[in-house]
């Protein structure tokens, strides 16, 4: 039997692989898929979000205990191989329209965009993954690593490829389907929302339904069935102790009742270069016989 596919994440900060797909990666580990994380930053400009870590000494340490939660997260999900590259955390700015000045000129936002995607070509080529997923051109929300990840990402699929691009970087390969995560879709959302009303519970998504365009067209193409996974993901959010607080909104719905009302993933594929007949049901859609 040939190997089976792989997918490569390719992340801001150290927590989002564990926020964003984490039961995709979880399920696909467990049947023998190929799973590689890149994330690109420290995480050192983060606020420490838990309030049972808000203690001496934790801040001073935090690009070090960052390090080591990102260890926990990705062994709890399985992930086969990952790539922490500890570039400086560029950290949030309010209303970001891309000017870097604004930034430390040293962070990952103001890092030469060249310097990056070469290091990206050479995982993509050590690793030789058929999927690529990473973040939509807004970042998801406009935080200046995450805008950076997705261009980065983008100029690394097709770089990667091209073999007068960093020959020393490996032989070229041509990853064959680009996805966008969703991480929150209106959809997802509202299922929730609805879900925990339903149950009486209140719902931490109340504000979140009215930051959506109920007009705008929902871009999602594919959604992973992650239910019996949510266990591993929660565990994953928890080993990032300083950023997730285990009474917070990640927790609000129990795990039980996510999979009951919502047990997806959800991706947007940019671009692919197998046959692809969206709606999917998986990231190695057209890659594997049916």
């Amino acid at each position: 039997m040939p190997p089976r596919p792989s997918v490569l994440f390719v992340h801001a900060h150290p927590d989002d692989e564990s926020s964003k797909g984490a039961g995709t990666m979880a399920r696909y580990a467990k049947e023998g898929y190929g799973v590689v994380v890149v994330t690109l930053t420290d995480g050192a400009a983060g606020d420490i979000l838990n309030p049972a870590m808000d203690r001496p000494g934790v801040k001073e340490r935090l690009v070090e205990i960052r390090e080591e939660e990102l260890a926990r997260a990705l062994e709890i999900l399985g992930v086969t191989s990952s790539y922490p590259l500890g570039y400086a955390d560029s950290g949030w700015v309010k209303d970001f329209e891309g000017d870097g000045s604004l930034l430390d000129p040293a962070c990952f936002y103001n890092t030469p965009v060249e310097d990056v995607v070469e290091q990206l070509v050479g995982i993509v080529r050590r690793e030789r993954p058929d999927v690529l997923v990473t973040y939509p051109p807004n970042g998801g929300y406009p935080h200046p690593d995450h805008i950076r990840c997705h261009e980065v990402s983008v100029a690394a699929f097709d770089a990667a490829a091209d073999p007068a691009r960093w020959p020393e970087a490996g032989e070229p390969w041509q990853i064959r389907k680009l996805y966008y995560t969703g991480a929150f879709s209106r959809r997802k959302v509202l299922a929730l929302h609805t879900g925990a009303q339903e149950r009486g519970l209140e719902s931490p998504y109340t504000d979140w339904l009215d930051r959506f365009d109920p007009d705008e067209e929902d871009p999602t193409t594919t959604s992973v069935e992650v239910g019996d996974f949510l266990g591993q993901r929660s565990a994953a959010l928890l080993a990032h102790a300083t950023q997730i607080d285990p009474d917070g909104m990640w927790f609000a719905l129990p795990d039980e009742v996510v999979r009951e009302v919502y047990p997806h993933e959800d991706y947007e594929l940019a671009r692919s270069l197998v046959p692809s007949s969206p709606p999917e049901d998986s990231l190695f859609a057209g890659l594997e016989p049916a």
